[in-house]
Parts: C-alpha cells; structure tokens; sequence
C-alpha cells in the first residue's frame, strides 16, 4: 500500500502525542481492513472470539482489557451481522460467545489485510523501533490494573 507521510510536530503533551499516534495507527489499520468492511476494533474481537471461544463476556473483556459495558456495545453490530452468536443454553445468565460459519469467513480473510497492516507497519518503523514502542507500550499500560 502506498502511503503518504506528513510532517507532524510533537506536543510538549504526552498524552497528546500517544492519542495522536493511537488515532493514526487505528486510521492505518482501519484502511487496510476496508475490504473486510471491518474497523481495527470488530477484527480484534473476532480475533479473540475465535481464538478463545466458545468465551463468556467476562472472559474475552478480562482477555482484550475492555470493560463489560464497552465490549458488549461493540459485540452488538458483530452479532446483528450474524458474525458472532450466543450458544449458551436458554435461560442462562452466563453468554457464551462463538464464531458463526460467516464470522469465522470474514475473520479469516481480514487476517490476511491485518497482516499487511503490521507489516506496513513494521517496515515503516523497523524492527528495533517496534521492539522499543512495544515495550514503552506496555510500561505504560502498567500503570493501570
């Protein structure tokens, strides 16, 4: 994919530069997957729905780091397209989430656009800068439970 790349200037703000670069990387992503018709956001899930499932809500928030609220609000327009489905039995509280034969198609052939994405991405910043923005990622995430 050709890209263009534009000459921005950091903020004296952190937090505003991680924001900025967090929007980016989601932009990056997000046109690679356009074909797929999925946002960084909806592959993701049905990443980890497929990897885990059959998954309680509980389990794949506790899994991605999202809280119960937000995950279910995303879940929503993944199962309206019949790409995720509930298999737990009737009456029960617990949700068990599971790809359907749609979901598992459409996942498998986003992760084809996904990895073009990362390795846009690691070509762009190189091996030894991904390893260090990696791990300054997760210093960072570590300062939250």
């Amino acid at each position: 994919m050709d890209k263009n790349i534009y000459d921005k200037k950091p903020s004296v703000c952190n937090c505003l530069n991680i924001r900025r670069a967090s929007q980016a990387i989601t932009e990056v992503y997000d046109e690679f997957l356009a074909p797929s018709d999925l946002k960084i956001g909806q592959f993701s899930l049905l990443k980890h729905i497929y990897r885990l499932g059959p998954v309680s809500v509980s389990d794949l928030a506790l899994s991605i780091r999202l809280d119960r609220t937000t995950l279910v609000r995303n879940l929503k327009p993944l199962e309206e397209r019949g790409f995720v489905t509930d298999i737990a039995a009737e009456g029960s509280r617990n949700r068990q989430l599971k790809l359907t034969d749609q979901g598992i198609q459409t996942y498998q052939s986003a992760e084809q656009l996904w990895a073009k994405a990362q390795s846009f991405l690691e070509e762009y910043l190189g091996e030894d800068n991904i390893n260090t923005f990696t791990t300054l990622l997760s210093k960072i995430e570590a300062l939250v439970p």
